[in-house]
């Protein structure tokens, strides 16, 4: 049975880039850590509120991935899409869409996962980090960007590109600062937006961010994210991909052929990637719905060739 929440922080600030999408500031009552990183970008917190309408229901609680950096103690910043065809009685977006700055919430005081670089590649893997994120899959990869500016200002952000799909030019979170990174500091940021025709002088890319892997696009995505004709490979990139399943599993099948392997062990074990095999696809999930359909033998067996040849297997 849920329980009634202890709201232990306050929601210090919201903003509402649509009626569906906001990134939203919350300051826990304990205060964060001052000396030292108190998470490592890429992790995500629970986040909780009661339902006032209907008691009843008592409280429910979401992990929200993290956007704000850890080398800044005033906050800590999510970016939200709000539900509208929610999956439970009780879905939290709708709770949180009522609230107001000033208002309180409850947050757990830990962060959790494993979705960062430190824990996939290491801090000192020297290839370019390409983070695929679609809608609010971004949050992740902008703590990641964030805080390595923090630890070294003034440095070339040259080894990351971040690809973020969108529906709507609109729904770009954090677009103008990602410009401006991408301007001054180096970093390569590739917007695109699956409704173009309704997004008045749009001229950046279109289609899904999973659609610019296409055999007939992946060249003109190589060419906006800095890379050589052909680099796009496991020896110069790593992949992080985040969001919801179609988004994943198009990646990873799209990809297979330049030789990227997933790290998720049942497509490992499904694609027979030899153990010494590197990752160099890493993914977090905002559905439960499976990446790949692994009971398909007809198109497993399919990928599988297509990454053994890619490998030379």
């Amino acid at each position: 049975m849920p329980k009634v929440l202890e709201y232990n922080a306050t929601l210090a600030g919201r903003d509402d880039l649509t009626d569906a999408l906001g990134i939203f500031r919350v300051v826990p009552d304990e205060p964060f850590p001052t000396e030292g990183p108190w998470f490592v970008p890429g992790q995500y917190m629970v986040l909780g509120l009661n339902n006032e309408e209907e008691p009843e229901l008592a409280g429910v609680q979401r992990p929200m991935s993290i956007a704000s950096a850890p080398e800044d103690p005033s906050h800590v910043e999510f970016y939200i899409r709000f539900v509208s065809q929610p999956a439970s009685r009780n879905p939290f977006t709708h709770q949180l869409w009522k609230r107001q700055e000033g208002d309180r919430i409850f947050i757990r005081p830990k962060a959790k996962g494993h979705f960062t670089v430190e824990h996939a590649v290491g801090p000192d893997d020297s290839r370019r980090k390409v983070f695929v994120s679609a809608g609010t899959g971004l949050a992740p990869f902008v703590s990641i960007v964030r805080s390595a500016r923090n630890r070294a200002p003034g440095r070339d952000l040259g080894e990351f590109v971040i690809l973020h799909g969108a529906s709507y030019d609109a729904d770009l979170g954090y677009r103008e600062e990602l410009e401006r990174l991408a301007r001054e500091e180096g970093l390569h940021y590739v917007p695109t937006v699956s409704r173009a025709a309704q997004c008045e002088g749009w001229s950046g890319a279109q289609g899904r961010a999973e659609d610019q892997f296409r055999a007939d696009r992946i060249d003109e995505f190589e060419q906006r994210a800095g890379f050589a004709p052909g680099e796009l490979r496991p020896d110069r990139a790593v992949l992080f991909v985040c969001g919801l399943q179609g988004t994943i599993g198009a990646s990873i099948e799209r990809l297979l052929g330049r030789g990227f392997v997933p790290d998720e062990k049942k497509l490992r074990r499904a694609l027979e990637v030899p153990e010494e095999t590197p990752a160099s696809i890493y993914f977090e999930q905002y559905d439960s719905d499976p990446v790949i359909d692994l009971t398909d033998e007809g198109k497993v067996a399919a990928l599988r060739d297509t990454l053994h040849g890619a490998l030379g297997l």
